[in-house]
């Protein structure tokens, strides 16, 4: 089992990263998941701030699931997330999945922000 430092260190690698690709003037999507929500930020990285950001825990799509730690919770979240995006005026975007695999739930999120707008 990875210990807490390594884990770190390699979020902050992963993070390095993604802001060097989005040099080019891209926010950055990021995503974060616990044991019983998922949230989504999108962050511009020159200004330092967050410009759209929708999770698992808010009431209205609270509402409509079982749980806020499935796929469909994912996809409720990527869907919002893109919307808010585009709200603002956003739709180039880098994927920052931080030390999680693209899979399962990160994958799901992925997924319906591309078919909510987002081009990453």
């Amino acid at each position: 089992m990875a210990t807490v430092k390594a884990r770190t260190e390699r979020r902050r690698a992963s993070i390095r990263r993604t802001v060097k690709k989005a040099a080019g003037g891209r926010a950055r999507l990021s995503v974060f998941r616990s044991s019983k929500h998922i949230y989504a930020q999108v962050i511009d990285d020159r200004k330092g701030e967050t410009l759209a950001s929708a999770s698992s825990m808010e009431k209205d799509v609270r509402g409509s699931l079982k749980t806020g730690a499935n796929v469909d919770a994912a996809k409720a979240v990527g869907k919002l997330v893109a919307a808010r995006a585009i709200e603002k005026g956003l739709k180039d975007v880098v994927f920052d999945r931080g030390s999680y695999l693209y899979h399962g739930r990160i994958k799901a999120l992925a997924d319906a922000a591309r078919e909510g707008g987002l081009n990453f």
